[in-house]
C-alpha cells in the first residue's frame, strides 16, 4: 500500500530543491547587483573588475552538478566553466541524498566483486533473507556474520577514495567543482560555497564502520537500504546521504 502523505511530502522538499537551482541561477545571471552572486565568483577566485559576463543555467539529466556558470574574463579569448552541486537544507540534522541506484549499476561502475554485491543485495533486501532477520524484507549489515563483515567493510574501505568521490563529485563533464550549500531557518537564509574536493575530503575523512542500526557509515557518509516509496520496488536500491549542513561548520 502506498504511503500518499509520505510521497506528496518527498514531492513537495524536492520541488523546494528545484526552485533554489533556479533561484541560484538568476542571482548569478544578476551578479552585477547581486551581492552573494559577488560573493560566489571572488570564492571562485575572480576579478571582478575583469569580469565582461556571466551566464548560468541549469543542468538538465542526472549529474552531481545542478548548475553551470559560465564566465567570460575581459582581454580573455576563452570562457571558464563552473560546475555547482546545490544543496538546500532547513536544520541542522538534514540529511541529503547524494546518490542512489540499483546495486547492479554500481556493480558496473564500481566492478564490484560477486561476493560483496550478493552482500549488498541481501542488505537492500533485491535477496531475501537467508537468516533470521528483525525485518523478512532484508537483512542489516549488523546482522551478517563475522567474515561477511569483513569482507564488506574491506572492500568498501579498500576503495572509499572512488566511491567517495563518484557519490559526491561524479565523472565526466558535468562532474561537480563546487557545493554550494543553501540553509534556510524560518525568515533566515545563509550559505556556504565550498570546492568540491574539500567537501570530498571533509565527508570521507573517517573510518568505515557499521552502525548500531545496522547501516554503513563510510566516513561521514551513511550508506543504507533506499526504503519508503509506499513499497515499491524501488525501495530496494542503495542510497548514500550526507547531513550538508556540516559544511557551515567547516567555515567558522
Amino acid at each position: 500500500m502506498i504511503n500518499n502523505k509520505t510521497v506528496e511530502e518527498g514531492s513537495k522538499i524536492a520541488k523546494r530543491g528545484f526552485e533554489k537551482e533556479e533561484y541560484v541561477v538568476i542571482k548569478f545571471n544578476n551578479w552585477q547587483q547581486d551581492l552573494d552572486a559577488q560573493q560566489w565568483l571572488r570564492l571562485m577566485s575572480y576579478n571582478l573588475k575583469e569580469i565582461e559576463y556571466v551566464r548560468a543555467e541549469k543542468i538538465k539529466g542526472s549529474y552531481k552538478s545542478d548548475v553551470q556558470v559560465q564566465v567570460s574574463i575581459k582581454l580573455k579569448s576563452c570562457i571558464d566553466v563552473e560546475n555547482l552541486q546545490v544543496k538546500l537544507v532547513s536544520n541542522e540534522k538534514g540529511f541529503n541524498q547524494i546518490d542512489k541506484r540499483w546495486i547492479d549499476k554500481y556493480i558496473e561502475l564500481w566492478n564490484i566483486p560477486e561476493e560483496v554485491s550478493y552482500l549488498l543485495k541481501q542488505y537492500t533486501g533485491e535477496v531475501l533473507p537467508t537468516r533470521e532477520t528483525k525485518d523478512k524484507r532484508r537483512t542489516f549489515a549488523n546482522e551478517f556474520n563475522e567474515s561477511e563483515q569483513k569482507t564488506l567493510l574491506n572492500w568498501f574501505e579498500e576503495n572509499k577514495i572512488m566511491i567517495v568521490s563518484d557519490i559526491l563529485k561524479g565523472r565526466g563533464r558535468f562532474a561537480a567543482e563546487w557545493i554550494l550549500v543553501i540553509r534556510e531557518i524560518r525568515d533566515s537564509e545563509e550559505w556556504v560555497l565550498k570546492p568540491i574536493n574539500e567537501a570530498i575530503n571533509f565527508f570521507g575523512n573517517g573510518k568505515v564502520l557499521i552502525t548500531s542500526r545496522g547501516n554503513i557509515l563510510i566516513g561521514k557518509i551513511t550508506m543504507q537500504r533506499k526504503g519508503g516509496d509506499g513499497g515499491r520496488d524501488t525501495a530496494r536500491m542503495l542510497q548514500f546521504k550526507i547531513n550538508p549542513a556540516k559544511l557551515f561548520n567547516l567555515s567558522k
